[in-house]
């Protein structure tokens, strides 16, 4: 957060003099300090020049816009850890909220590629009907803005009692200005319209290059820039090939050109186990308990695998603390070892039975190719 205070304040020292100095909307220059009224009025906000993914920035890491402060945004998005929390392991395996002792029920996933995730919508495609895209692991918001906009008010993260407090807390910071430049002097006046600019600024910043730099070793090597080692090599061999990996975590480009994020975006059981270190002992039923569904149930949407070395603990419910234990999972799941949390609507391609026969060093390959994805290589 110092960084990121110090980022501001300087920007909002320096933007402030072009504000009122005849850039943005602060016109001619003219003096913007009111001159009569009630004196039991606030002082209008002064406007200050900068973007929406600025501001968005800003509310990002703002630890005073939870009950009680403390919680951003980043906490359990963290940039070290690829967007993904920091604080969450497999014995603790899913994000404690800002009213200490509450937790959620899902490890939290990365906010890094999540602007490439489409609206979730029902595909009928090559004889097959499934559910494709939506934000959250069950695809139950349709667009970044609508996601940026519930841990606010959950009593289990960031624990507001309304959107009021969050529109109060944000109207007190130091970067409200820059809503102030961008959308009008009312621009807290009215509450819904205020959250709403304040959830458009949140995903502006998750649209940046911040979260989405496409910085990795693979990103080099498909550039024609970077050389895979041996056991990198073979792992991507095995990733589009025999492993079968690449059949949902797609290795196609994007529809605007942009490299694979590493995920089709599509619905599966894959017979995770239950994680008996979750505080919540309810049976996650995934896509299926948001759409009420019972064929949709212990369905998640297949996430990015892009900075998937940083992102641990793994699965939905943080079961697997390691890329090896994972793989081994994938590999030995129809072996009888593994109870899942949710035993219907079970994939039963492309996985166990149809992979067994990985050696362990044609694991470690696989491995050694997922940890190309880490974003932040310089040749």
């Amino acid at each position: 957060m110092n960084r990121l205070s110090t980022l501001v304040s300087v920007t909002l020292m320096t933007l402030v003099l072009a504000a009122c100095g005849g850039g943005g909307s602060g016109g001619d220059g003219q003096d913007i300090t009111p001159t009569g009224g009630d004196n039991n009025d606030p002082a209008p906000i002064a406007p200050v020049a900068g973007t929406l993914a600025e501001a968005g920035r800003a509310l990002f890491f703002d630890t005073n816009l939870s009950s009680p402060p403390g919680q951003a945004c980043a906490s359990c998005h963290d940039p070290d850890t690829g967007f993904a929390d920091p604080h969450v392991d497999q014995s603790a395996p899913v994000s404690e909220g800002a009213v200490a002792g509450r937790f959620g029920n899902r490890n939290a996933p990365t906010a890094a590629y999540a602007a490439f995730i489409p609206a979730r919508e029902r595909v009928s495609e090559g004889g097959d009907n499934f559910y494709r895209g939506g934000l959250f692991l069950d695809g139950r918001r349709d667009s970044l803005a609508a996601q940026a906009g519930d841990p606010f008010l959950n009593p289990d993260e960031m624990a507001n009692p309304d959107k009021a407090a969050v529109v109060e807390a944000v109207k007190a910071a130091d970067y409200a200005g820059i809503l102030v430049f961008l959308f009008g002097e009312d621009v807290f006046d009215d509450v819904e319209n205020a959250y709403a600019r304040i959830t458009e600024a949140i995903a502006a910043f998750e649209r940046t290059d911040e979260l989405n730099p496409f910085t990795s070793k693979y990103d080099y090597y498909l550039a024609g820039q970077y050389t895979l080692s041996d056991p990198e090599a073979r792992g991507l061999d095995l990733f589009q090939g025999d492993a079968l990996c690449s059949t949902c975590h797609t290795l196609d480009p994007l529809p605007n050109g942009s490299n694979t994020v590493l995920s089709d975006f599509r619905y599966r059981n894959l017979g995770v186990p239950a994680n008996p270190n979750n505080p919540s002992s309810n049976v996650d039923r995934g896509l299926g308990g948001d759409l009420g569904e019972a064929a949709e149930d212990g369905k998640f949407r297949t996430p990015t695998l892009r900075n998937v070395e940083l992102t641990a603990p793994y699965m939905h419910n943080g079961v697997f603390a390691t890329l090896e234990e994972v793989v081994d999972f994938y590999v030995t799941r129809d072996d009888g070892s593994w109870q899942p949390e949710v035993s219907r609507n079970m994939e039963t391609t492309n996985i166990g039975a149809d992979i067994d026969f990985l050696s362990a060093q044609d694991q470690a390959d696989l491995v050694a190719f997922l940890k190309t994805l880490t974003d932040g290589y310089s040749p």
